[in-house]
């Protein structure tokens, strides 16, 4: 079991629980796949042998991945934000996300091939909408209004009122 964990997430996936798992332990740090978990008996839609769970953690947070089956998609009522320094780090987790299958959001958000939601947030954009100052928050927000992935210098710009 996930080190320590009293209390996981638990992500319902379509057969795809240990590759997703594999996946965001590839792309991003503080994630690890502790264990995989296979069905001890034939079931109604599987075999033995089958993988039924996961425990992993994303970026320290502890994780289940069931292979639930069709039934049920994920939505954006759950996401994943990643908070990252600089827009390097905002483009590596993005692309990764995207060019792997996912989806383009708007606002920083995108979409895994899982269907998993992910905030890519640069933390200059939070502390931006969160500026003390109503008008340097406002120009900042609107500015995110208007992308998919965070472009950091558009929202300095935006900051410093050169929008």
């Amino acid at each position: 079991m996930t080190p320590a964990a009293r209390n996981l997430v638990c992500l319902w996936y379509d057969g795809a629980a240990e590759e997703a798992a594999r996946f965001y332990a590839d792309t991003f740090p503080d994630t690890h796949v502790y264990a995989v978990h296979r069905a001890p008996g034939d079931y109604p839609s599987g075999k033995t042998g089958d993988v039924i769970t996961v425990e992993f953690a994303v970026m320290g947070i502890p994780c289940l991945g069931l292979n639930g089956g069709p039934g049920v998609r994920p939505n954006e009522a759950f996401s994943f934000q990643v908070a990252t320094c600089d827009q390097a780090e905002t483009d590596r987790y993005w692309n990764a996300i995207v060019s792997h299958g996912g989806q383009e959001s708007d606002c920083g958000w995108c979409r895994d091939k899982w269907g998993i939601s992910w905030q890519i947030t640069p933390r200059i954009l939070m502390q931006a909408i969160t500026h003390p100052d109503p008008a340097t928050a406002k120009r900042a927000f609107d500015a995110m209004l208007t992308m998919q992935k965070i472009d950091i210098a558009r929202i300095e710009a935006a900051i410093g009122g050169d929008v």
